[in-house]
This record gives structure tokens, C-alpha cells and sequence, in this order.
């Protein structure tokens, strides 16, 4: 299953150019992990940390008045880590492919912490098939 965030647009999104900003796509991969994560019924109430972000910019993204849809799923779950992987895109034009290392962390101890057995089962939710399958084995 994968996550569908509706990404607004915004005039500051902007590059001289009219596309959207490379540096802005951060911002729109983070406002989907957000959306994701901390939902009133499933969250990371104890936190969590980004370790390592990968984008592939495949396409110009123009500014638009209707928002950009980014999907979300988990691709792998670790014992102290778990990786999302997104797409910001249109029906058929994908702009943009992510990943993003995610460690959960204990802020009062200031460390990272394993993933808990409920957000282990919220996550593996949002796996695909084939991802299933690569880091059950791992």
C-alpha cells in the first residue's frame, strides 16, 4: 500500500524560471513523511530523526495552482531504521523519486532507539510486494 500526500503549491516554491526550486522538493518530501508519520491514529510519538536523503530530479516541475501528488511506501525496515521511498507526481510524469533513511530517536536520552513492535507493524502496512520480500530477507 502506499501513502498519497497532496502537495499545494506555492508562489516561493519558484525558481526564476517558473519551475519549481530543487532545494523546495526537500520541503515537499518532508511535508509527506509528515503527513505519513504523525497521524492522529498511527505516529512516532517518541520521535524520530533523518539520516540520509537520495533524489533523483527526472523531470521540471511548473508552477501550478493545483497541488502535485507525492506516494510514499516503506521499502525497508531495520532494527533501529526503516527507509521510505517517494515519487512527486502527476498522473502518468513523475518529477521526482526519493528515499529517506529514518532513524527513530529517544530525545530525553538524546540516542537513537529500536523500532517498536506497533510502529514495525505500522510500517510493514506500507510495504510493496516486492519490497516485502527484499527486506524480510535482510
Amino acid at each position: 500500500m502506499r501513502h498519497i500526500y497532496r502537495c499545494p503549491l506555492r508562489w516561493a516554491d519558484m525558481d526564476a524560471y517558473g519551475h519549481v526550486n530543487n532545494v523546495v522538493f526537500l520541503r515537499y518530501l518532508e511535508e509527506a513523511r509528515i503527513d505519513f508519520l504523525f497521524r492522529p491514529d498511527k505516529d512516532f510519538q517518541q520521535g524520530s530523526v533523518v539520516a540520509r536523503h537520495e533524489i533523483d530530479y527526472k523531470r521540471q516541475l511548473v508552477h501550478r495552482h493545483h497541488p502535485v501528488d507525492i506516494e510514499l511506501w516503506v521499502t525497508e525496515i531495520r532494527a533501529a531504521s526503516f527507509t521510505l521511498t517517494y515519487e512527486v507526481k502527476d498522473d502518468d510524469i513523475v518529477y521526482v523519486r526519493a528515499s529517506t533513511v529514518i532513524v527513530p530517536f529517544d530525545f530525553e536520552a538524546q540516542r537513537p532507539r529500536r523500532i517498536t513492535a506497533e510502529e514495525r507493524e505500522f510500517l510493514a502496512e506500507y510495504m510493496d510486494d516486492d519490497d516485502e520480500e527484499e527486506a524480510v530477507a535482510a
